[in-house]
């Protein structure tokens, strides 16, 4: 029973935090509840637990609000952020997205894997809790087989492309001629473990290899769905993503000329860098300066580490106050490849460190940097590590905000326009990095048309200038990706292999960063001279995270960060 009075959102939230952490190990790891295992239960019984919870709450919260004769502003607000987040997974879940998930990168097989990136290993005692996680795999594979089974039987749609897609990045984990992660895992220990560790990981490598061979040989054979979602299920999944409705219509003309603006502008730039009229032979020219390139591995690694201690140290203070107790942030090269660069914050008890996660396509020597930088800062500061930093150091948010509520659009947006924020505060060392800043926007606006063109068969718009196809295809869309926003094939196969199974989650970075701008060029406006960028961000990032259109809302209310009352 919840009780009534001024404290009943905040009871709400309480209890379904309570509710979760039975269901969820992140939200027992928040509650610090000792023993949780890391991996969470993947069974069809326990995905519809987790959606049945998420619905009680809603209503709940709904009641709570309309019963309660004066809510906090706070609580107001973690009210409409519950409400929109659980509301958007009840969403997909019903629409089969949640027990359907076989996408690059984004799946909760690759969140399984990804446990093991994050475990501590200094003393025996962690060992034994690696060893105990290394036990639950196979249990958590066949348990998220019996949930695309349930999803098959009840006529959910698979695509052929999704199926093979992760089966061969299983294989790549445990392939005893390659990466062998859990062998290498466990090789790092030589101590009264060694044994245990050494069977827990060849049971878990072999589950992995059984894992790919159903996805191979019984899933993807039936799986007939075409890549592309359709509108209707891509309503859904991009309303989710976002956190927002939006005119898809509209974003998707926005992204073309986006596309336009910024090929002109890379194009001059890149002229006046190097002087060669043509734009292939001006890149080429810059990637093969030595002067400009990185060795991958660890002067990799060393160089990340220093670019972002760099900026850290530009940042903290004067355009931003970072926490002290979670400003640290460490660079890190992924062991098992994902295929993309990616960012693991804290975790909740703040025992380690933020941590940006890269790789580099394989048989790669060397990187040039000016391609680089964006991403050092998207991924880092002042990016997704800077919005961790001051997310998690708010106590006066309820912990759920705190931990828990992620929203693709809300931190992907933040990180893209991050990257074009970097200009002005100072980050960028040449014209050359200026140049891969543009290209950065140039892939985060080839993502929307790509994105929005597979999955809704949209056509090429005639005359856009950068290819005379008239439909999209996934064929088409890599070699867009590689020739009009300077991404390597491997990266470009496996970022359109990403969009089809992850539908709408492109999105969220440019139409995110465009929800930051207007809300910033808002507040300019109307406030003129007395604007300060600090003060702006630290209003900003200070509401805590939460889905685009409540975030549109409180950041163009009036005097924003003290009015509690914008979502009446």
């Amino acid at each position: 029973m919840i009780p009534a009075g001024p404290d009943a959102v905040r009871a709400v939230a309480d209890r379904y935090l309570e509710d979760k952490a039975a269901l969820d190990p992140e939200t027992a790891a928040v509650l610090g509840h000792e023993g949780a295992a890391p991996v969470p239960d993947l069974s069809p019984e326990a995905f519809a637990a987790r959606a049945d919870l998420d619905r009680r709450t809603v209503a709940a919260l709904r009641d709570a609000v309309a019963t309660t004769e004066q809510v906090p502003a706070g609580d107001r607000r973690l009210a409409t952020t519950m409400v929109e987040r659980l509301g958007s997974d009840v969403d997909l879940y019903d629409a089969g997205f949640t027990t359907t998930l076989l996408a690059p990168l984004a799946t909760p097989v690759h969140a399984m894997r990804q446990v093991f990136d994050d475990l501590p290993t200094g003393s025996d005692e962690d060992w034994a809790r690696i060893a105990d996680t290394l036990d639950s795999v196979p249990a958590g594979l066949a348990a998220y087989t019996r949930t695309l089974e349930q999803a098959r039987a009840e006529g959910r749609r698979f695509a052929p492309r999704q199926a093979l897609g992760l089966a061969r990045q299983c294989r790549s984990w445990v392939d005893p001629r390659g990466t062998d992660f859990y062998g290498s895992l466990v090789a790092r220990h030589d101590g009264a473990l060694a044994g245990r560790l050494g069977a827990a990981a060849q049971a878990a490598a072999a589950a992995t290899a059984a894992f790919a061979d159903y996805l191979t040989t019984d899933l993807a054979p039936t799986a007939t769905a075409p890549d592309g979602v359709g509108r209707e299920v891509y309503e859904v999944t991009s309303r989710a993503f976002l956190g927002a409705t939006v005119d898809l219509d509209e974003l998707h003309a926005y992204g073309w000329e986006e596309l336009r603006r910024l090929d002109a502008e890379s194009r001059s730039l890149a002229r006046s860098i190097t002087g060669e009229a043509d734009l292939d032979r001006a890149l080429a020219v810059l990637d093969g300066d030595p002067s400009g390139q990185v060795e991958a591995g660890e002067p990799l690694v060393r160089w990340l580490q220093d670019r972002i201690d760099r900026v850290a140290a530009h940042l903290d203070g004067t355009h931003f106050d970072v926490p002290a107790h979670t400003a640290p942030v460490e660079a890190r090269m992924v062991t098992a490849g994902s295929g993309v660069m990616y960012y693991a914050p804290p975790d909740h008890a703040l025992t380690r460190p933020g941590r940006v996660w890269w790789s580099v396509p394989a048989g790669t020597a060397a990187l040039p940097t000016w391609r680089e930088v964006s991403t050092v800062h998207h991924e880092g500061l002042p990016g997704h590590h800077l919005q961790y930093a001051v997310t998690l150091g708010l106590d006066d948010l309820h912990p759920w905000q705190r931990h828990l509520c992620h929203v693709h659009g809300y931190a992907e947006g933040w990180a893209h326009y991050a990257e074009q924020v970097s200009v002005e505060l100072g980050l960028l060392d040449d014209p050359r990095e200026r140049l891969g800043m543009l290209y950065a926007q140039m892939w985060r606006a080839a993502r929307i048309v790509v994105d929005m063109g597979l999955h809704l068969s949209l056509p090429v718009p005639r005359g856009n200038g950068f290819t005379e196809e008239s439909t999209w295809t996934p064929e088409l869309a890599v070699d867009f990706l590689h020739r009009v926003a300077g991404v390597d094939p491997q990266t470009a196969q496996f970022e359109v292999d990403r969009y089809l199974g992850w539908p709408g989650q492109a999105l969220a970075f440019k139409a995110g960063a465009r929800l930051w701008q207007q809300a910033r060029a808002d507040q300019e406006q109307r406030q003129g001279a007395d604007f300060v960028l600090k003060r702006f961000h630290r209003q900003a990032l200070e509401l805590g995270p939460m889905g685009l259109g409540p975030l549109q809302e409180l950041l163009l209310a009036e005097d924003t960060g003290t009015n509690g009352d914008a979502h009446e």
